[in-house]
């Protein structure tokens, strides 16, 4: 079990939202906007040897907006080459440009999960453009009528696809590793969904949580549903993010309960 930072970017700033509040053309509900840049967050991560975060671009791919965020991007990547991950907007066309730029991995969701569906001509076409070791496919989910349902486009479109264990085997098979927004609690640092910790950690294929942690609680609990298997992120709860949760002793916490 690992900690894995993140970064998320939208309006050319880092800063940490609502998850499901974002709507193009809108805007979303802030939690925090932070005065420092990506660079700033890129040394402080690679100063604390913390490999393996992600970077998120929030904004949709082809707008002003989102070439600022490409901006705090760089910046991040260039603090802490091959140390980070990074999503949004990411193709077969653009991703290896993306690992170019300094990125371990491209994160991917909508350009795989189009229509509704998996589209297995573009997860082809990203697999012959970067590898599958150094591609993530990130199965945010939101749940509706009892069920967890992948969802694409910053989180705003439900597809048919069910996250579960079915799903779960196929998919494995095409990436290195998994990252699951549980989109319902992101950004409100209320507690975790503990039916997608239980399934991350019943399936055992690396993958990294995101969504509701708040507390060293919300961690043991993570750690108790995921079976130790599932690493995880935190992002409005952190003191760095204007949150009450300290990330020196999230570091320390971690590092104490990894030996």
């Amino acid at each position: 079990m690992k900690f894995r930072p993140c970064i998320d970017i939208h309006g050319g700033c880092v800063k940490q939202i609502v998850g499901g509040s974002l709507v193009d053309g809108k805007g979303a509900e802030e939690n925090y906007v932070s005065e420092q840049d990506g660079g700033f967050y890129g040394s402080l991560y690679r100063d604390k040897d913390l490999p393996g975060g992600h970077i998120i671009l929030l904004d949709k791919a082809g707008t002003e907006a989102y070439e600022k965020d490409m901006e705090q991007a760089k910046l991040a990547l260039e603090a802490f080459p091959h140390g980070l991950q990074i999503g949004g907007g990411i193709t077969a066309d653009n991703a290896a440009g993306f690992l170019d730029m300094g990125a371990s991995h491209v994160i991917v969701t909508s350009y795989v999960f189009k229509d509704g569906a998996v589209n297995e001509k573009n997860l082809s076409k990203l697999i012959k453009a970067v590898g599958k070791d150094r591609l993530v496919l990130d199965l945010s989910c939101r749940k509706k009528d009892g069920r967890y349902y992948i969802v694409t486009d910053r989180w705003q479109k439900f597809t048919n696809v069910v996250l579960d264990i079915s799903t779960l085997k196929k998919i494995s098979k095409c990436c290195s590793e998994l990252l699951v927004h549980a989109v319902d609690v992101e950004g409100k640092a209320n507690g975790i969904e503990e039916d997608v910790a239980c399934l991350l950690g019943e399936f055992g294929f690396p993958a990294t949580y995101a969504g509701g942690i708040s507390s060293f609680d919300d961690i043991d609990k993570l750690t108790l549903f995921g079976k130790g298997k599932i690493d995880f992120t935190i992002g409005s709860a952190l003191d760095i993010f204007g949150g009450n949760l300290p990330f020196e002793e999230v570091v320390c916490y971690t590092e104490k309960h990894n030996g």
